[in-house]
């Protein structure tokens, strides 16, 4: 069974229920959901996948999370080149600046964004957002 990595970080909750909304989506598309909090993920399976998902709320001034997923997106922009990343997370002010960064980010390092933007919540995600998340975990397991 082919695995379908989603890497994320949460600190309320909300970025969470994303990244477990997107692995049901893999799942139910019939491949394995990998489901790790970026503390816990490995670059090396990252460095072998296709195709993977990464999820991070907007903190501070619209970036971010500075501990642990900064640097470890930092690393994945060294091999992202070829590489299919839906990029996801959730908000609580501003109009998205850190995700329309993050995507220019990753595209900038030579990867396909899924659907040419981050996949995007206010707050706790509604029944409608966590639909777009199952979605994209289908879109995800179909590469």
């Amino acid at each position: 069974m082919d695995k379908v990595y989603i890497v994320y970080w949460s600190q309320t909750g909300n970025t969470q229920a994303m990244a477990e909304a997107i692995a049901k989506g893999v799942t139910d598309a019939g491949k394995e959901a990998v489901l790790k909090f970026v503390t816990e993920a490995s670059l090396d399976e990252l460095k072998q996948a296709k195709a993977f998902a990464l999820g991070c709320p907007a903190m501070g001034a619209e970036v971010l999370e500075e501990m642990d997923m900064e640097p470890f997106v930092a690393d994945v922009e060294t091999f992202a080149a070829g590489k299919t990343i839906a990029l996801f997370g959730s908000y609580g002010w501003g109009d998205g600046l850190w995700m329309r960064d993050w995507v220019e980010r990753m595209s900038g390092s030579g990867a396909t964004v899924m659907n040419g933007e981050g996949l995007m919540c206010q707050e706790v995600p509604d029944a409608s957002a966590l639909a777009e998340c199952e979605s994209l975990g289908k879109q995800l397991a179909a590469l």
